[in-house]
């Protein structure tokens, strides 16, 4: 991404021209212009560039025996850190204002990482379930840099070795690495995407693809005609992935071959005099590449403040504006930021550089800590967002281990649930549990409800939920992980059922998500209800192992209390409604009445079918958020919903009067003398 003093190369201006081709498609691609769907390939052109300039600088000076780490390490500073750190000082400021707690609290992680380069390892990790998306986070895109940064360390050290004990082999070492590489990343694609998109390891294949054409491993063809059809089948293959690839392609891995050669061959045809080099030597063109570190650190962090404020998506209109104002930007960054430390005569010395470096570094890292460890500085927030906002964390046990079993494999074990081991709901000390409340973390956000019934009534019951399990054994789940684990949780859940001869089984689950096999595609930050929800009908798995399950609990004896869902509500709501308040507009958030009916009616129809079918009873809250074709956002100045799906622990409460008639049953039933 980063350009060299060139120092001893002679200039290239094709490859300046190169740069402002890897640029300009990402910036297209992420303001959301059509027909930029591989737009991020760009990033993969960035990395040849990189991996060719590097190494070729390198080997140039060892060769003539005057390569020093310390001052190559000057020049990367010198390249990298004033635009890097006017990007992290701007956006901090910009997150300080306008993000809210746990926002703030994931840009200063990612604060953090970019300042020590290793913001690809951070979002590696951060990509799992409760991740906001990458499209909210201001810095996501400083991942390319750490990879280079990671590169930069080890190549030198690498080649310097290689210098020394087997400069001969120096193509084969190369080439051998290279292959390794390739092959993990093809291999890493299939097993986990994320981890192959971000890592070095999976990426470095792409740099050494250049670094190897700096060692000549093939010689350049003389003839002109020849270099300009080398040159033109490069641009062509950049291209092929630019508008031929989208968000779904299979990248990186093999699919990534096609931008790198691309940029290796134009590189390597090193033409001078065709077509293609007219176009990358044109003097707008070189510009944009002079440019591209600045337009590429600064673009990402502008499109996301832009959303964060509009609170939309942007519009095409939107988008052009962000690129008219990202290139102004990156004209004065480049020219006011980077231009003053380049070279050796940049007015600030190599002791003071570094001292410079490393104290940037530690306030980066100084802010990102205080803003961690104060979970976000709420106190930034007007008292009554604040209070607001804290419904975040309004949750009961029931949603947490040890009552609940989360993805990570903490929480009640199927050993303990075949024992009973489960936690309480209701009064303590019995030993024959009255009911069973089973389902996912819906199930857990639902649990304080019938617990207080329980409590009302005078009866016992137990917790059994599961994140992301439905109570549906056997079902295909679609993350596929997630189908073994919740067999083995929901099959101890059936086996508990059967030898305590529990007498009410409450089955609660996201229920909408399951037979559509879709959560709402814009749940988080902006919702657009105008977007139609998933309304596929992939319900028959779920009908059949409903029925079956029914069936065969109806049979032991067992009444089956069906619950349904609560409506989807597109925002997390603590933070819509927060950003509302401060923003001063309404905070009637929630989703739309017709909305939600589209998005309920597939999952209300099956319970209710099969609650027929049974004599099972049904319990339905959707009244109690929703009447007069409203749904509400707001209780009492609270969110009713601590995100978009989940509500808060102090709204279930409020409706333990929708179980007490179910529970009081249960209470006479179970004091009558057993046979």
């Amino acid at each position: 991404m980063h350009g060299h003093g060139q120092a001893g190369l002679t200039y290239r201006a094709d490859i300046d021209g190169l740069r402002a081709l890897a640029v300009v498609p990402v910036l297209l691609y992420h303001t959301g212009i059509p027909g930029f769907g591989g737009g991020f390939v760009g990033v993969d052109v960035f990395f040849v560039i990189s991996g060719f300039l590097m190494a070729s600088l390198i080997s140039e000076e060892i060769t003539r025996g005057g390569f020093s780490l310390l001052r190559f390490y000057e020049r990367r500073i010198r390249r990298i850190f004033p635009a890097l750190f006017a990007v992290l000082a701007a956006s901090s400021i910009a997150a300080w204002f306008l993000l809210m707690p746990a926002e703030l609290e994931y840009f200063a992680r990612s604060l953090k990482a970019a300042a020590l380069f290793t913001s690809n390892i951070q979002f590696e990790k951060e990509s799992g379930y409760f991740d906001i998306g990458a499209q909210m986070k201001p810095l996501v895109h400083t991942w390319s840099l750490a990879v280079e940064e990671q590169f930069y360390i080890l190549f030198p050290l690498l080649l310097v070795a290689i210098n020394r004990f087997a400069r001969r082999h120096t193509v084969p070492i190369l080439i051998g690495l290279l292959i390794v590489s390739f092959v993990a990343s093809a291999w890493m694609v299939f097993r986990s995407p994320v981890a192959a998109f971000y890592l070095l390891q999976f990426r470095a294949w792409e740099l050494l693809v250049g670094a190897l054409i700096a060692f000549d491993a093939i010689p350049t063809p003389k003839r002109s005609t020849m270099r300009g059809g080398l040159a033109a089948g490069g641009i062509l293959l950049i291209a092929l992935a630019m508008f031929g690839f989208n968000d779904r392609t299979l990248f990186p891995g093999p699919t990534a071959l096609l931008p790198s050669v691309g940029a290796a061959l134009v590189i390597y045809a090193h033409d001078e005099q065709g077509p293609v080099s007219q176009f990358l030597r044109s003097k707008p063109v070189v510009f944009i590449g002079l440019i591209s570190y600045s337009l590429y650190l600064w673009h990402w962090p502008v499109i996301v403040f832009i959303r964060e404020m509009a609170g939309r998506e942007l519009s095409l209109l939107d988008g052009s504006l962000i690129v008219l104002t990202s290139l102004a930007i990156a004209t004065f960054s480049w020219r006011f930021i980077e231009q003053p430390f380049r070279g050796r005569n940049g007015w600030i010395g190599q002791r003071s550089l570094f001292a410079g470096a490393v104290f940037m570094i530690a306030v980066a890292i100084s802010f990102g800590s205080h803003v961690i460890h104060d979970q976000g500085a709420p106190s930034r927030l007007p008292v009554d967002a604040r209070n607001v906002y804290a419904a975040t964390y309004d949750e009961s046990r029931f949603s947490v281990p040890p009552c609940f079993a989360d993805s990570d494999t903490t929480g009640p074990t199927p050993a303990d649930i075949r024992m009973g081991k489960l936690c309480p709901l209701g009064i303590e000390g019995s030993n024959n549990p009255a009911f069973l409340v089973w389902g996912d973390s819906h199930s857990g956000a639902m649990a304080p409800a019938i617990d207080a019934a329980a409590t009302q009534t005078g009866v016992t019951g137990l917790f059994a939920g599961h994140s992301s399990c439905p109570p549906l054994p056997g079902v295909q789940l679609t993350p596929r992980g997630d189908t073994k684990r919740c067999g083995d949780f929901n099959g101890a859940v059936r086996d508990l059922i059967a030898s305590r001869h529990i007498p009410l089984v409450f089955l609660l689950a996201y229920w909408p998500k399951y037979v559509h096999d879709a959560e709402l595609p814009n749940e988080g930050v902006y919702f657009d209800p105008s977007v139609p929800p998933p309304l596929e009908d992939r319900s028959a798995s779920v009908v059949e192992t409903l029925d079956h399950l029914m069936g065969e609990l109806t049979q032991q004896g067992t009444k089956v209390v069906l619950v349904m869902d609560v409506p989807e509500m597109g925002h997390y709501m603590p933070e819509a409604v927060a950003k509302a308040m401060v923003a001063g507009h309404s905070t009637d958030v929630a989703a739309p009445w017709d909305y939600v009916e589209k998005r309920q009616a597939l999952s209300r129809a099956i319970l209710a079918r099969l609650a027929e079918k049974y004599g099972a009873a049904i319990v339905d809250p959707l009244q109690a958020i929703c009447s007069n074709g409203h749904c509400d956002a707001v209780r009492n100045g609270l969110p009713i919903y601590k995100d978009a799906d989940h509500i808060t622990a102090t709204m279930a409460r409020s409706l333990s009067f929708l179980y007490v008639p179910l529970l009081s049953t249960t209470h006479q039933s179970s004091a009558m003398p057993k046979p």
